[in-house]
């Protein structure tokens, strides 16, 4: 996968084209500057017993990365079939990290987001 040229140089300042992916439940790949991706990998190591199912999504299925010398990341093959990812793919810049999602994936999880209507958390929120 091609990482943008405005993120990839981010990502080789910040931390020199080091990163790791790891799957998310919501079926996306979760894309983080390794730097980023410890303090996670630690707070997630720490959780209780009762959450070791979660672990193992998170820190189970996590993987390094570097980017190559054309900006570019390997994708295990099993990630991607973890996840659904085929021939069209979004990286969506989420502030610490970034998401890799199918487009398909993506286009059908935001419809249903929409149809479902603003969460009562967000009541308050605007532009």
């Amino acid at each position: 996968m091609t990482i943008p040229a405005k993120h990839r140089d981010a990502l080789m300042v910040q931390c020199e084209g080091r990163a790791t992916v790891t799957r998310h439940p919501h079926g996306c790949l979760l894309f983080f500057p390794r730097p980023t991706w410890e303090t996670h990998r630690e707070q997630i190591a720490n959780w209780p017993m009762s959450a070791r199912a979660w672990q193992r999504i998170f820190l189970g299925n996590a993987q390094d990365v570097e980017l190559d010398s054309a900006g570019r990341i390997l994708i295990a093959p099993e990630l991607r079939v973890a996840v659904g990812l085929q021939r069209d793919v979004m990286l969506l810049g989420m502030g610490s990290h970034f998401e890799i999602w199918d487009a398909v994936k993506l286009a059908e999880s935001e419809a249903e987001a929409v149809a479902g209507g603003m969460p009562d958390v967000l009541s308050n929120f605007s532009f």
